[in-house]
């Protein structure tokens, strides 16, 4: 199964009912980041979970075969694709098994408790905790889901790009945040499909720049260390689907430090009554920061992709 607008379009329809179609919100007032332009932020971490990631696990469980469902859901995460897994498992009346780093908010942790899940906590970053899982996966025979590389759930992630494309008919720019890259390859793959003519822009933290270094280096990329407190957006190295679909359909990557990020969380929280987690955050610190410019009437998106309180604690 490839991922195209047709395989978006069919996880759309599949996952119907069992996730949010969110809203969008316009910001206005003095503080506005984006003076020259409008901006839209698409909140999509009003998702069952709090964020996004429902869409990809839920596509994942209802493409799986009854026995690969039976056998119970495992996987490895920074926080929010364990959460829908174990949404995905409740639904399918199975068990979740979910890895998480040492970096990992306890919070997440205890989220996923109240989901049903068994949670173990493996490795210092994401990369380790997903060594781990798999092996746990294989000895077991459990079903491995992977947090942003299978087809299935980058189709899923994709269907926020067809849900804002409706919502913001006079679109001209979309800003995602990048963490492995499965909701940046959907969204973008989505977006090209129907409006070749949009901008799409990636957005990675400084201190995980796996993707814009990735892109620099013509290949995937290793990241010697993570440096962030966006632990939903630090995985040392991501998968070649996600790279390939980044490099054929987003036009740029660029950089925000964690300071940019937690001063963009606290100004969705102050001016917007939303509490987003750094990554959720992270499209809108690439315009506060100048990362990303908005041209005079232009229409800007950012999905503001996971909750959370991390930046306004």
């Amino acid at each position: 199964m490839a991922v195209d607008l047709d395989t978006i379009r069919a996880a759309q329809d599949r996952i119907a009912g069992h996730v949010r179609q969110t809203p969008v919100l316009e910001p206005v007032g003095p503080l506005h980041p984006v003076t020259e332009g409008r901006l839209v932020l698409k909140l999509d971490f009003l998702q069952p979970t709090g964020s996004f990631k429902v869409r990809g696990a839920v596509n994942t469980l209802k493409s799986l075969s009854d026995g690969e469902v039976a056998r119970g859901l495992i996987t490895a995460s920074g926080g929010n694709h364990g959460l829908a897994v174990a949404y995905a498992a409740w639904m399918g009346g199975t068990r979740a098994v979910v890895y998480l780093p040492t970096s990992a908010p306890a919070s997440k942790a205890e989220n996923l408790r109240r989901w049903g899940a068994e949670v173990v906590i493996e490795g210092a970053v994401f990369d380790e905790a997903a060594v781990a899982a798999k092996a746990r996966a294989e000895a077991e025979g459990m079903t491995f889901v992977h947090p942003f590389a299978p087809e299935t759930v980058i189709a899923g992630q994709g269907t926020v790009g067809l849900e804002i494309l409706d919502q913001i008919p006079d679109l001209d720019t979309v800003i995602v945040a990048i963490g492995g890259g499965g909701l940046i390859a959907g969204t973008a793959t989505a977006i090209k499909g129907v409006r070749p003519d949009v901008r799409v822009i990636g957005v990675e933290p400084v201190g995980a720049p796996t993707h814009y270094e990735s892109r620099k280096a013509g290949g995937l990329v290793t990241l010697d260390a993570i440096e962030t407190a966006a632990g939903t957006l630090a995985p040392r190295r991501s998968e070649q689907i996600n790279y390939d679909l980044i490099t054929a359909h987003v036009d740029d990557i660029v950089l925000v430090d964690d300071a940019a990020m937690v001063a963009a969380a606290r100004w969705l929280w102050e001016e917007c009554g939303i509490g987003a987690e750094l990554a959720g955050a992270a499209g809108l610190a690439a315009l506060q920061a100048g990362a990303v410019r908005a041209e005079k009437g232009e229409t800007v998106c950012t999905i503001v992709c996971g909750a959370g309180t991390d930046g306004i604690g």
